[in-house]
């Protein structure tokens, strides 16, 4: 009977679930099939499943070399992103968390308030600061601003977790002649491994699926990412639907491929810190 009573209690939770997974599946499984169509079918039977599994819109995409240029660029702005962002909020967070200095807390401050600070507003600016550095049409332009805009949540996460790692473990490496730089990389790194993880995953989708500050940076296609590529390929292909299904689809694949590896890294990171203690 309780068993029941458990079911019925939950149900509510579970169909609130299911919604929500229809709504995030069943675009994806459009598009999908989409892809595998003609535009005329499309038009005419833009729901059902297709006559004839047209292959080409795919294969086509793939064996061009345009798309895996965009592939590659998009990889390593990503991995040039997530290595600064997480290297540079690590040394900071630990700073945050293990040290006390004076106006310690404003100089946090003043880090969250850049979550608030919308890119927008900072995108005439920053054009203009990258030009005198010389940084347009370069990945630098691209990542330096990425990792930049990324420190502020990466630091707050790491924080919270560097603070939950005990001083006595602190003091018992003093005591065993190990400093400050060495405890942060000896000991205090492995035991974050699940923080890092979680930012590191957050680094790389948010940077992959950046689109304003590559289309601000770049005007030479050599350095073009993926939500770029898809916008041009849209406009290329704007009367093939079908084609343009296909693109968005293999655009996303990396991301969800790389998210669905790591999102059980990314689940433990979050808890972590809440359940340390």
């Amino acid at each position: 009977m309780s068993g029941r009573r458990t079911t019925v209690r939950n149900l509510p939770l579970h169909l609130v679930l299911v919604v929500v997974g229809a709504v995030m599946v069943v675009p994806l499984l459009y598009a999908a099939l989409s892809g595998f169509k003609s535009t005329g079918e499309l038009s005419r039977n833009p729901v059902g499943l297709p006559d004839s599994w047209i292959l080409s819109n795919y294969t086509d995409i793939l064996g061009s070399g345009a798309f895996w240029r965009l592939v590659g660029n998009s990889t390593l702005i990503a991995i040039g992103t997530t290595v600064l962002v997480v290297a540079v909020s690590a040394l900071a967070a630990f700073s945050f968390a293990r040290f006390a200095f004076r106006g310690r807390e404003v100089l946090f401050t003043v880090f969250t308030m850049g979550l608030m600070f919308p890119f927008a507003v900072a995108a005439l600016p920053l054009f203009l600061l990258l030009r005198s550095m010389n940084l347009l049409d370069n990945p630098l332009g691209v990542i330096l601003p990425q990792a930049a805009f990324g420190l502020p949540m990466t630091i707050i996460i790491l924080r919270g977790f560097f603070r939950e790692i005990p001083g006595e473990l602190e003091e018992a490496a003093t005591l065993d002649g190990c400093g400050p730089f060495a405890f942060f990389w000896r000991i205090l790194l492995p035991m974050a491994r699940p923080a890092l993880g979680t930012v590191s995953v957050l680094a790389v989708v948010t940077s992959w699926n950046n689109f304003l500050l590559p289309l601000l940076v770049f005007t030479d296609s050599t350095w073009w990412t993926i939500p770029i590529g898809v916008q041009q390929f849209q406009g290329q292909y704007s009367s093939d639907t079908a084609r343009v299904f296909a693109y968005l689809v293999l655009a996303m694949v990396p991301a969800l491929a790389f998210y669905s590896v790591a999102e059980r890294q990314l689940v433990g990171g979050l808890t972590a810190g809440a359940t340390k203690g």
